[in-house]
């Protein structure tokens, strides 16, 4: 249970660097619950990434100085997230009341086993999760790893733009943080299904009792629909991407365009979504949030409500929050379901954490 009451502890700037834009939450808490300070929201004029991996560090360096410049806050610390194939997850079971150095030992010996990196190569974590409920006698112990460089790239640009990096979390597991604290779920015992939609990943992420119970990503995102524009219109996909960013397409793209990707996406989620259920022998969900850059385009998520066969809503984490005046609120509105991932991040300053 997450008291507003708990000493406060100083606000870190949640940074979410995608492989298109980079976004940026400042959350603050008050006795009443939390406030948007400010946030931010800047594209990566290049292919700065290939796949997850950045190539082009010039131009993300650039929109994260954007990023710091429009925010207006001295804070320096902030948090940042890997995702992609090369971070690894997984539930692993160990034997109880083993000491810290014990449990590292046989966590090192699991990792190898299930990395395809040597280790040298990779930054681990753990953490003990509690009894497992299908292993007797032992307890769950979340497994972590990601390749150094692609951890390392993302400090080093953050600190190039006065950012010191505090915790380097997995974009599946701040989305799960953005369900748990931000979103209103009267019934915690009913599973909160997410689908986050960006550049180049389709990520689910299932909450339950404020525990992130299933997490998995594809690799479906909104460059398919630019690549469709581009095809479909004739035009150069940088000016195709820049067009949906702006909302300077020409109308008729909504009818020869859109329901082209809108099909491809359904089916990728109902694959996102059977893959859950079989996983967990869970029933399929009557209802998805929506997050990502897909989920503030308003036809597309129309077009899903109506063909997807369950209710689709978007994801706005600042629905209940205090918003700071000197925000603008009408942007804020149109692009927030694409800030989830960062309010996910910046919510950590609110509960303690170890390094």
């Amino acid at each position: 249970m997450k008291s507003l009451f708990n000493k406060k502890l100083p606000p870190i700037v949640g940074l979410d660097i995608g492989t298109r834009q980079i976004k940026a939450v400042w959350l603050e808490q008050s006795k009443d619950g939390f406030v948007l300070q400010g946030y931010a929201c800047e594209p990566i004029t290049k292919i700065a990434f290939s796949e997850r991996e950045i190539k082009d560090y010039e131009s993300v360096s650039i929109a994260l100085k954007k990023i710091r410049k429009v925010l207006k806050t001295k804070l320096k610390q902030a948090n940042v997230a890997v995702a992609g194939t090369s971070v690894i997850s997984k539930i692993v079971y160990m034997d109880p009341d083993q000491s810290d150095y014990e449990l590292e030992n046989q966590i090192e010996i699991e990792a190898d086993s299930l990395i395809p990196y040597p280790l040298d190569e990779v930054y681990l974590d753990f953490e003990e999760m509690g009894p497992s409920a299908t292993h007797t006698g032992k307890v769950n112990v979340l497994l972590t790893a990601a390749h150094k460089d692609l951890v390392d790239s993302r400090l080093l640009l953050a600190r190039e733009a006065n950012f010191e990096p505090k915790i380097v979390d997995m974009e599946n597991y701040a989305i799960g943080n953005a369900l748990d604290f931000f979103y209103p779920n009267e019934d915690p015992e009913k599973a909160v299904c997410c689908v986050n939609i960006g550049a180049s990943l389709l990520q689910i992420c299932v909450v339950k009792n404020g525990d992130v119970i299933y997490t998995k990503e594809h690799a479906f995102g909104l460059n398919n629909l630019i690549d469709d524009i581009s095809a479909i219109h004739m035009v150069e996909r940088e000016t195709a991407e820049r067009q949906l960013l702006d909302g300077t397409l020409t109308s008729n793209w909504i009818e020869d365009t859109l329901p082209i990707f809108a099909a491809n996406l359904q089916q990728n989620i109902n694959r996102a979504l059977q893959m859950y259920m079989s996983t967990l022998h869970a029933e399929r969900p009557n209802s998805i949030l929506l997050s990502g850059g897909a989920a503030t385009i308003a036809p597309l998520v129309d077009i899903l409500n109506q063909d997807l066969g369950l209710e689709v809503s978007c994801f706005n984490p600042f629905s209940k929050m205090t918003i700071n005046p000197k925000l603008d609120a009408a942007r804020l509105e149109k692009i927030a379901p694409q800030l989830a991932i960062a309010a996910g991040l910046a919510s950590r300053s609110f509960t303690p954490w170890h390094m």
